[in-house]
């Protein structure tokens, strides 16, 4: 019991709520800032000017069959993964969850990844800790191929990209060294506790012929978002040298994808305005980036609709019917 005139202790339960709170108010508030800057930076009036102004019907047929291009080669390589580590799983039963979670996505990555982790424990029943380990071993393969491209393109086209970037190769490396080295029971009494670890288990089974055909696959499906950038640029009277979007592209890319806004917004657009505003005006600029995001992201949220009976039968109902 508490001295009088001193405060009860906040409980557990109500630290919980609060951080939770915060977790969820967080990225809404950071979306909301980033783009009160961006507009008190650009005139609204001339963003609109700039989506009156462009080509719809190709950039949307465009960025349409890119969406659904992505979708199938992105599962291709979940796939390709999946059968690696757990087992063979048929393309057309993949496909229903992976369009699922890009529709969860929207809302919340780290939701998404653990539906993903979920319906791969329910469908092979593996560890969920095993499960983890392959999700983790994809994203670090994702980030490793954007950083790859990042590097490349800064070391090829001087000028491109801020020289800082040279630091992001040897983060990632330190990353695979300290991955790679405990979950094969190295780095001293650490490693020997943590190479048993399920969360480590793909990690210690991957190998390096296995990983680059990933990265060459993810490498790919890079290529073709470079190309669709450098012709939808166009349907806005935006003209990039193609050098300057293999150098900053990636980077985009990275910064899009960090987990700190609502639906990713807010971070790629300031991204797109900072490295490329030399090439176009920022409002152009700014309509594109926004309006190519939103375009994408509802193409893939559409296949998640579509495919969301499907998913929901085979993750709840399978069992019950089986």
């Amino acid at each position: 019991m508490c001295e009088p005139g001193v405060p009860e202790p906040a409980s557990l339960e109500t630290v919980a709520r609060r951080r939770t709170a915060w977790a969820r108010g967080a990225p809404v508030a950071l979306t909301v800032v980033i783009f009160l800057l961006i507009f008190w930076r650009i005139p609204f009036g001339a963003f609109w000017h700039a989506l009156a102004r462009a080509q719809w019907l190709p950039f949307l047929a465009l960025m349409g069959s890119f969406a659904l291009g992505f979708f199938l080669l992105d599962t291709f390589v979940l796939r390709t993964l999946l059968r690696w580590f757990h087992g063979p799983l048929p393309y057309r039963e993949l496909l229903p969850v992976r369009a699922v979670t890009y529709l969860v996505s929207i809302l919340n990555t780290q939701l998404a990844q653990g539906a993903l982790a979920l319906y791969m424990h329910r469908r092979f029943r593996t560890p969920l800790a095993q499960i983890t380990s392959t999700v983790l071993l994809l994203i670090l393969l994702e980030t490793t191929n954007l950083i790859l491209f990042a590097t490349l393109g800064v070391l090829a086209f001087p000028g491109g990209a801020p020289l800082l970037l040279l630091v992001l190769p040897l983060v990632l490396v330190t990353v695979w060294l300290l991955l790679m080295s405990l979950a094969r029971g190295k780095l001293g009494v650490l490693g020997q506790r943590l190479s048993g670890s399920a969360l480590l288990s793909t990690f210690r089974r991957a190998r390096l012929r296995q990983c680059a055909v990933i990265l060459g696959l993810k490498g790919s499906v890079f290529c073709l978002a470079l190309l669709v950038h450098s012709q939808a640029l166009v349907f806005f009277g935006i003209e990039i040298p193609l050098a300057r979007l293999v150098a900053c592209l990636p980077v985009i890319f990275l910064v899009g994808a960090l987990p700190i806004t609502v639906a990713h917004l807010g971070t790629s657009q300031a991204a797109w305005v900072f490295f490329f505003s030399n090439y176009a005006p920022e409002a152009d600029l700014l309509a594109y980036s926004l309006v190519s995001h939103l375009t994408f992201m509802l193409a893939n949220g559409t296949f998640g609709v579509l495919f969301l009976p499907k998913a929901y039968s085979d993750l709840f109902l399978r069992d019950r019917t089986g």
